[in-house]
């Protein structure tokens, strides 16, 4: 479930990033028209530090999500002889 979160937030992190640079504005605007009303901090557009931060949180839930790494085996010993295996964390 993180790993999809995580697609979404960089997808939308994208979207509001593309948003901010001109050529693509008038493409996203259409359908997202919200964007255009966000205001600029001292010359930065918001939708830049706003899409910059979701791509970050976006990329941090994918690799908070790494598979999980299967436990080691590890050999059972009667003696000499192996004589099963158990899991190791």
């Amino acid at each position: 479930m993180k790993k999809v979160i995580g697609y979404v937030l960089a997808l939308v992190g994208l979207i509001v990033l593309a948003s901010g640079i001109k050529g693509f504005d008038v493409f996203i605007l259409k359908f997202f028209p919200f964007l255009g009303n966000l205001p600029t901090f001292k010359g930065i557009s918001l939708s830049l530090i706003g899409g910059l931060v979701l791509i970050v949180l976006g990329i941090i839930f994918l690799k908070g999500s790494g598979r999980g790494r299967q436990a080691t085996e590890v050999p059972i010993y009667s003696g000499k002889h192996i004589v099963g295996y158990r899991r190791h964390k």
